[in-house]
């Protein structure tokens, strides 16, 4: 059955047989079989050893994120908008109980979906999934097996060609999800993982929900040879009895990622906003602004332009009314910046007052902003610059 189309998503469409043009800018997996170019990226969220993952149909920009982390959505949200992505959904393999999803802080900041099993019961799912159901970006699909187990309703993801599939936390590299609570059973696990994961092509690559020692993926075959739970010769006596004993301790966070994830990540109170500008968070964590803003609000913020003097006021000019501060001098001269007003960094590409902007931020100032871009942007937009030497006292 194919997904109906809220959010964007719609029922799959034969994939072309002419690789289509790259997103600038990113790698690319290349699909089986003429598929389309996919873009793959594997992200990490170190205290809770949680990988989320964005998939992309390249021709058509159009993407999906699989378990998002709350406290990660700006990086998140940042990646998806540097690579110019519309972000179809945001889907979640189970309702975790080891952080809180950030599929509602997406849906909020794009529209995008947010899809989830039906079984797992909880709020503000927008595209509630079963088995069978297709997921579509753009000429891809990611195919929806439900996997219970773990949790009921834990589900994978299982890209169009078999090439890989997303397995949360019913199979982990060389392990699985534990089945000691929130409706766990070892025997429907044996069963889900056995049936559902390992009948996929041996080549098939298996991207889990977590791991905590740096192993980012595996394989079908890998695990049938390898996972002392289940692989090998193990049989389901064997597995039931590995998991019955392991005595492990529940979650630390679970007291807050339980109710969190069954609202869908959306948070009691909203989220507090930067009180002095629109800052936009790069994928390098930098807060940033926009040409356009700061034109808009120059006689609200001090303008910082950390060139050399020699470019300051060469034939590439400068924003008018901004002072110069070299970047080599910066710490040093740290006193002369204005502690009434909010500071933007500014030089030629937004490079050198990215890392102006990292050194105030260490040193404990607070407002301060990138302008994204730099000068070639501000100039590129239209916006006026000067040139020569600043009038005297400037």
């Amino acid at each position: 059955m194919a997904v109906p189309s809220p959010g964007g998503i719609a029922p799959t469409a034969p994939a072309p047989t002419a690789p289509a043009p790259a997103v600038v800018g990113s790698s690319l997996l290349a699909a089986a079989a003429g598929g389309a170019p996919l873009l793959l990226r594997q992200l990490f969220d170190a205290d809770t050893g949680t990988y989320t993952y964005l998939l992309a149909d390249v021709a058509s920009r159009q993407g999906v994120i699989i378990d998002p982390v709350y406290e990660q959505h700006r990086r998140d949200l940042s990646l998806v908008q540097e690579l110019g992505l519309e972000l179809v959904a945001s889907l979640d393999t189970h309702a975790h109980a080891d952080h809180v999803t950030g599929s509602w802080l997406l849906h909020e900041a794009t529209g995008c979906a947010i899809g989830l099993a039906a079984a797992a019961g909880a709020e503000n799912v927008t595209l509630p999934l079963a088995h069978g159901d297709r997921v579509s970006f753009g000429r891809r699909f990611l195919e929806v097996r439900s996997t219970p187990g773990h949790t009921n309703g834990c589900v994978t993801y299982v890209l169009d060609d078999h090439a890989m599939a997303f397995t949360g936390d019913a199979l982990l590299v060389r392990g699985c999800g534990r089945c000691d609570f929130q409706q766990g059973n070892a025997h429907t696990l044996w069963s889900s993982i056995t049936g559902q994961i390992l009948t996929l092509p041996d080549s098939c690559l298996l991207y889990p929900g977590h791991d905590y020692t740096g192993r980012g993926v595996t394989s079908v075959a890998e695990e049938k040879a390898f996972n002392a739970r289940l692989g090998g010769s193990a049989t389901e006596r064997d597995f039931v009895g590995h998991m019955e004993n392991m005595k492990l301790p529940h979650p630390h966070r679970i007291a807050e990622a339980l109710p969190g994830n069954m609202r869908s990540g959306r948070p009691r109170q909203p989220e507090p906003q930067a009180s002095w500008a629109p800052l936009v968070r790069s994928y390098a964590g930098l807060p940033e602004l926009s040409p356009a803003w700061v034109e808009a609000h120059s006689g609200e913020v001090a303008l910082v332009d950390v060139r050399a003097p020699e470019e300051f006021t060469g034939p590439d000019g400068r924003i008018p009314g901004s002072q110069l501060l070299p970047l080599p001098e910066l710490e040093a001269r740290a006193a002369e910046l204005p502690q009434d007003r909010p500071l933007v960094l500014v030089c030629h590409s937004g490079s050198r007052s990215a890392l102006a902007t990292q050194q105030l931020l260490k040193a404990g100032r607070q407002q301060v902003a990138n302008l994204r871009g730099g000068l070639r942007r501000w100039r590129d937009e239209g916006y006026p610059v000067e040139t020569g030497a600043p009038p005297a006292g400037a």
